[in-house]
């Protein structure tokens, strides 16, 4: 099939997919978390409070208990180490292709670089032994933090330097590091943290087992829901995304038998039985959070994202701040100052309609953040501009 009798799907029908499939149409939020989370595939979690956020932006009647029944009580959203070495939290039905198709590589990886870290005092053994008396540690108190756990086991109190030599170079605690790992392997859990929900103070628990999935089918299901909620989209937007070698993610995209697409900004894939225009959503307005999955769900943005706004709504290393959506394009960015006073600016002219929308959803999130004070993890310039 030639390229001019593949089926099109314009820039407006990939934007009309947005407010249906990631839930930030009003007619299309969710009653639960774990709908939230599978409607992105995944929600990053390296931000404490991005989850809250994110999942509340997209629920019907936002509220943080309804994302810590999902994460601590019923424990429905796992917390894994996975695409693009970030923390994501997916719903339990999601973990096993994450957990299989990314996570478990990245784990890897993270041992061996850790065992280098640690230096000729260490070993694989001394490692493992470690290890195995945290867990037991663990399990004696139930849940703990690192601290806690470096009184149990005092291997964990030693210091590493990270990086010799370059001008980042740092102290960190073995302790650190062989949580991480642990959580990396699936047999520790981020639990509730110590104080509010924007805490990054958390303790760990047992981690419930994930089951084991064959790593090709891992990744062939993770395409699969990818697909389905950023989809259609490119191959180097899913390489990116995953943190693949093109390899990987060709074989993947072939696994799910994806189809070729025409999109305006050139060639672009999709599952075959999803070539339809999305149904209309109407206007919609949504204010997410930096690292929000929208936002950082394709590495080529230029189709919901003016590239003249870039250096407003990033930091140095790439990180997305707060945004401020009208029908599919971010338009702006937001804040909220010390009073609590949720304030916005738009990038650019959207006229009254997409300003009182806005201002309506400002007011949703303020009743809903009620008392609580969030500043996102990485600062951008607008909303440090915005915070003065």
């Amino acid at each position: 099939m030639s390229s001019s009798t593949l089926p099109r799907i314009s820039d407006d029908a990939r934007r009309a997919r947005l407010g249906s499939r990631h839930l930030l149409a009003p007619a299309h939020r969710a009653a639960t978390v774990e709908e939230v989370a599978d409607a992105v595939v995944g929600l990053h979690a390296t931000d404490a409070a991005t989850v809250y956020l994110s999942a509340c932006a997209r629920l019907v009647e936002p509220d943080p208990a309804e994302v810590e029944r999902g994460l601590y009580d019923d424990v429905t959203l796992i917390k894994l180490w996975s695409m693009r070495s970030t923390i994501f939290a997916v719903s339990i039905d999601a973990a096993p292709c994450v957990e299989y198709s990314t996570a478990r590589p990245v784990a890897l990886r993270a041992r061996a670089g850790l065992l280098k870290a640690l230096g000729e005092t260490w070993d694989e053994h001394r490692l493992a032994a470690t290890e195995q008396a945290v867990l037991e540690a663990l399990a004696a108190r139930g849940e703990a933090t690192t601290a806690e756990l470096a009184k149990d086991v005092p291997a964990l109190q030693e210091k590493i330097t990270m990086s010799p030599g370059k001008p980042y170079e740092a102290r960190q605690s073995v302790g650190s590091r062989v949580l991480r790992l642990l959580a990396s392997d699936g047999h520790v859990r981020r639990s509730r943290p110590r104080g509010s929900w924007t805490s990054s103070l958390y303790a760990w628990a047992p981690a419930p087992r994930v089951p084991e999935m064959p790593e090709r089918e891992a990744r062939a299901e993770l395409v699969r829901r990818w697909l389905t909620s950023y989809g259609p989209s490119t191959e180097a937007d899913l390489k990116w995304w995953t943190g693949w070698s093109l390899r990987d993610t060709r074989a993947a995209l072939a696994d799910v038998g994806a189809v070729g697409v025409r999109l305006d900004r050139g060639p672009g894939l999709a599952l075959p039985d999803d070539l339809e225009h999305a149904e209309p959503t109407g206007d919609w307005a949504a204010l997410l959070p930096g690292l929000d999955p929208t936002a950082m769900g394709w590495r080529e943005r230029d189709w919901y994202l003016d590239p003249e706004h870039v250096p407003f709504l990033f930091d140095r290393a790439g990180n997305i701040g707060p945004t401020v959506w009208w029908n599919g394009r971010i338009v702006g960015g937001w804040a909220q100052r010390a009073n609590g006073e949720i304030v916005w600016r738009a990038l650019a002219d959207t006229g009254r309609d997409a300003a009182a929308a806005v201002e309506a959803e400002a007011g949703r999130l303020a009743a809903w953040l009620g008392g609580v004070r969030v500043t996102p993890r990485f600062r951008t310039p607008l909303e440090r501009e915005l915070v003065r």
